[in-house]
């Protein structure tokens, strides 16, 4: 064979391997698998983002939101769908980034200005998608290998991600809807696409699978029947001191010696009548309100218990604050989650307790004894506890 037939050999060869329709002739390297992973991708991205940006704004309120008490649950549902579709959004990524790998490392690498724009959205797609799937996983396991604030990194991280993902999404949107309609087309005569249909099944089947499998090991942190099952979850809601989990200990925060101190009191400051300063036996003396509520962390496990103590609305009103009060609850622990606020509807509602026992059992140091803050539908980080002051506002 002369040169130049090699050379076009060649030629032809590097053209055929730089075709990305080349690339995908396996059934699982297809435009239609592709397009399925993108569309189950797009439902977790868009969920965990919403109750991520709400869980941000409850802890962060700007001046128009403000978070209800009510139904007392739904943060903790809302905080366990973000973690359980995060993770078991893992190896959804990863069969998505399997299946349109050839397209990375198609030739030529850019065919036109349009082309360029839509690979050059992609960095901040994938970048941000493993950045915000790599640092939630390291966080609901406590490994911190980095200086940045987290919370505020995964929150503009995800304000990314997602503005890429609407970016790709638009560009995306002619080429997978013209690739599942040829698949609805082509399924009509078995001859051609039996067997490559079954594959492509098959290996969505065991992607499934590999989702559903993440989801049963993390969500027992949330759902209790599921517990026994979730090998990979963060927190398990039997757990801990008097069966409740904790994440920061009396001995973390220096606080372990507070329900001990003949010295502590509860004071009630700031826009009363009356400034009162309560204690223990004060606040015991008091007419008592019981409760059955859900710790709700951000790592997304819950745990409910039975708690009983003052409500938060009956010591405003002792103190002759408004009716339409806010409140700055401090504690002892000088960290920053070591004060949270209460708006109107927290403040008002009567299971917003400042409770003295769980379960009918005097408070463990570790979940905030002499006393802490319990109030419905809160994220766990504003439960405060070691409770020190009220601030009215």
């Amino acid at each position: 064979m002369s040169f130049e037939g090699v050379r076009r050999r060649g030629a032809a060869a590097v053209e055929r391997v730089g075709d990305p329709a080349e690339r995908f002739t396996n059934p699982v390297h297809e435009a239609r698998t592709a397009a399925i992973l993108g569309i189950a991708l797009a439902v977790a991205f868009t969920a965990c983002f919403t109750t991520g940006v709400l869980s941000h704004l409850i802890q962060n309120p700007p001046s128009w939101f403000a978070w209800p008490s009510r139904p007392a649950g739904f943060y903790r549902i809302t905080q366990g769908v973000h973690v359980t579709t995060g993770l078991a959004s893992v190896p959804l990524l990863l069969a998505k980034l399997w299946v349109v790998y050839p397209h990375f490392t198609a030739l030529p690498p850019v065919r036109s200005v349009g082309h360029f724009f839509a690979r050059l959205a992609l960095l901040p797609l994938v970048g941000g998608a493993v950045f915000l799937m790599v640092s939630g996983v390291a966080n609901v396991a406590r490994w911190y290998p980095w200086t940045f604030f987290f919370p505020r990194a995964h929150f503009w991280a995800a304000w990314i991600t997602i503005g890429a993902l609407v970016v790709h999404v638009g560009v995306q949107w002619a080429t997978s809807r013209a690739a599942l309609r040829r698949a609805a087309v082509a399924e009509r005569n078995p001859i051609l696409v039996r067997a490559t249909s079954g594959e492509r099944r098959g290996f969505l089947a065991g992607v499934a699978g590999a989702v559903g499998l993440v989801w049963v090991a993390t969500s027992g942190g949330t759902v209790a029947v599921l517990s026994p099952l979730s090998a990979l979850a963060q927190r398990r809601p039997e757990d801990g001191p008097q069966g409740l989990p904790v994440n920061k200990t009396a001995v973390g925060a220096g606080t372990e010696e507070l329900a001990d101190d003949p010295t502590w009191a509860l004071l009630v400051e700031g826009r009363v009548d009356t400034p009162l300063r309560l204690t223990a036996a004060d606040l015991a003396a008091l007419p008592q309100r019981s409760a059955t509520l859900p710790i709700a962390c951000v790592e997304g496990w819950s745990a409910s218990a039975r708690w009983t103590g003052v409500p938060v609305r009956d010591l405003l009103a002792l103190a002759g604050a408004a009716g339409d009060a806010e409140v700055r609850v401090e504690s002892a622990d000088d960290s920053l989650y070591g004060r949270s606020d209460l708006n109107r509807s927290h403040a008002a509602d009567p299971d917003t307790l400042l409770a003295l026992l769980v379960n009918d059992e005097p408070l463990h140091p570790d979940h905030g004894a002499p006393l802490r803050l319990i109030g419905p539908n809160r994220p766990g980080v504003m439960q405060t506890k070691w409770v020190t002051r009220l601030v009215v506002r």
